[in-house]
């Protein structure tokens, strides 16, 4: 579930978890958002909840097991979050008492966040000790719902909470880092074909990426990719020269027919953006 809002809405979206929301209700949440966050809507609307001094701490954070989070403009994309939970010997982590969930967060910090993303459920925890926990949840990001604005793209926040039964909490942001990316497509064509050696082979394409505010695919503008060719029968592309995508994302690079291959672009990625290869052209040569 995503929410913006500041941490007080975090915390209220986690006190009605799956601890406080009966079985009975949390079934007939709406859809994309379970027990675990269906406080959004209060949330959003302004209600505040002051976390209380629970005694965990978390460490050990990963997110989307160190890979950049990709979002096109229309899947739901999910990916796993780790983390050890590490608590007072003296508290209940059953099941019916306490809870703990990952969340990501765009901003500075969680308190001054402008989007942030709750697991929709409790994370799976087992214990490796009395007093730690090894934890795995799962974030869904819902592109089709208008979950992101293009301006959420780029590096974000890592953190997690928690909750038990009575209403205590406790949340942390500043466990690393990830980035949320704007899915990219590249394509190529390479011609004439046949075509006689020596003679010019010219390639076009588009370079472009999803637009999370229309859901759909723009040209990703002035950017600089490379006009690669592989030749028949190896496996390594070499870079014949760098061109730069048109105000509408289109590419044109002309290069001297010698051998057999493969004719493809490559673009290197920004960090809003990531890297992406077209399937290559096969042009035989004469």
């Amino acid at each position: 579930m995503h929410i913006r809002a500041t941490v007080a809405a975090v915390a209220g979206a986690l006190a009605l978890s799956a601890l406080v929301v009966p079985a009975a209700q949390a079934a007939d949440a709406p859809s994309g958002k379970a027990a675990f966050g269906s406080a959004s809507a209060g949330a959003e609307s302004g209600s505040t909840t002051t976390a209380s001094t629970l005694d965990v701490t978390f460490s050990n954070m990963k997110v989307n097991s160190g890979k950049n989070i990709v979002v096109g403009t229309t899947n739901v994309v999910s990916f796993p979050v780790t983390y050890t939970v590490t608590h007072a010997a003296d508290l209940d982590t059953s099941s019916d008492n306490f809870a703990t969930g990952p969340l990501i967060y765009h901003g500075s910090s969680i308190d001054t966040a402008d989007n942030l993303f709750i697991s929709d459920d409790p994370a799976t925890c087992t214990a490796a000790s009395s007093t730690v926990l090894n934890c795995k949840g799962v974030i869904s990001i819902r592109p089709a719902d208008g979950d992101l604005f293009n301006s959420d793209a780029g590096t974000w926040g890592a953190g997690a909470l928690a909750v038990t039964s009575n209403g205590d909490q406790k949340e942390q942001g500043g466990l690393g880092t990830t980035k949320v990316q704007r899915y990219s497509k590249l394509t190529v064509n390479a011609g004439p074909e046949p075509v006689y050696k020596g003679k010019t082979i010219t390639s076009t394409g588009k370079l472009s990426r999803a637009n999370w505010e229309d859901n759909a695919y723009h040209g990703y503008t002035n950017q600089p990719v490379k006009l690669q060719f592989r030749k028949a029968g190896t496996s390594t592309y070499t870079t014949i020269k760098t061109v730069y995508s048109d105000q509408y994302g289109n590419l044109k690079a002309t290069a001297t027919a010698q051998y057999d291959g493969y004719w493809r672009f490559s673009f290197a990625g920004t960090t809003t953006t990531p890297a992406v290869n077209a399937t290559g052209d096969y042009v035989d040569v004469r």
